[in-house]
């Protein structure tokens, strides 16, 4: 218990869960936007994990961080926005088109690594380089806080100064109010002139950046190279913290925090004389109870509301 406990507060597990978050914050942010449109983003996980390859093989085959940063983006970006075509023009069951591009995204990546680097496996062989860190020489000197927080990623960063982002966005910004009212009451919204189709193209598009971003992160920035469906059921997790959230900015922000510091508890006590078998259940098992904690909460509060209607 005390090796467990060492672990625990040592400023190793602290940067470790500030790193292992990132693409839950990234990811959640990008479900959170998605759902507030009033259109379910079931289709993370593959946006991540085509942002992942695409940002690895332009990386590597341009030699700039930078570009292949940006294409992987903006590949999410544009599956973001062809799962609010299917859904908005085509009438496509949200939850089936999502599930089609993540099946997509896993066949097209591997394709795409075996046609190009002959390959099954991932990009090892292909040096396309890792996106900076962020030393902070005033902050170092700090004990535990300043070895934590100093060399984390450009992307960490980014994606903890999401939270106070979204959160104006949606109370602040004229932009968070159509988008909240769209995904509320669309007929309301369109009826007082708010272009409900374009808004929710925009809602998806942003949400399949935030997305994007997290995978890119994935393999520039976590590691330095493309593994096979490295995402390994994170955009999934990272849905399960919207909801868990409360459909809240900050409610989604320690959500998405929280399985973060569950897969950085797994990874270091890996290092310990504990089973790995019963590690590698950590974060799964802790969604399952944060599902049926947000399922019981749920249903006890309708139940509130039923008694106060009687």
């Amino acid at each position: 218990m005390s090796a467990v406990l060492d672990v625990v507060l040592s400023s190793a597990f602290l940067a470790a869960v500030l790193r292992v978050s990132t693409p839950y914050l990234l990811a959640a942010f990008g479900g959170l936007v998605a759902e507030r449109a009033g259109v379910s983003n079931i289709a993370l996980e593959g946006q991540m994990l085509s942002a992942a390859c695409t940002g690895a093989l332009v990386a590597g085959y341009s030699g700039s961080v930078a570009v292949g940063a940006l294409c992987g983006v903006g590949v999410a970006t544009l599956l973001g926005l062809l799962l609010a075509a299917l859904r908005l023009e085509l009438g496509a069951d949200v939850i089936i088109a999502g599930i089609g591009l993540n099946l997509l995204a896993s066949g097209a990546t591997a394709y795409a690594v075996f046609t190009l680097l002959d390959d099954k496996g991932g990009t090892s062989g292909l040096k396309s380089g890792s996106l900076p860190a962020v030393r902070l020489p005033g902050v170092e000197s700090i004990p535990v806080l300043g070895d934590a927080i100093s060399g984390q990623n450009l992307v960490t960063w980014l994606a903890f100064l999401t939270a106070p982002v979204i959160a104006w966005l949606f109370y602040r910004a004229r932009f968070g109010f159509h988008l909240r009212a769209v995904g509320e009451m669309p007929d309301a919204a369109a009826s007082v002139g708010i272009p409900v189709r374009r808004v929710q193209y925009a809602g998806l598009a942003l949400s399949g950046a935030l997305a994007g971003l997290a995978g890119v992160f994935l393999s520039m920035g976590y590691v330095s190279f493309f593994v096979r469906d490295m995402t390994a059921g994170r955009g999934f997790i990272a849905l399960a913290a919207v909801f868990l959230g409360g459909l809240r900015p900050w409610g989604v922000f320690l959500a998405a925090l929280g399985f973060g510091a569950a897969e950085a508890l797994a990874v270091q006590l890996g290092t310990l004389d504990v089973p790995p078998q019963l590690v590698s259940t950590i974060p799964y098992a802790m969604t399952l109870v944060a599902l049926a904690v947000y399922a019981w909460r749920r249903r006890r509060h309708a139940g509130g509301e039923v008694a106060a209607s009687v």
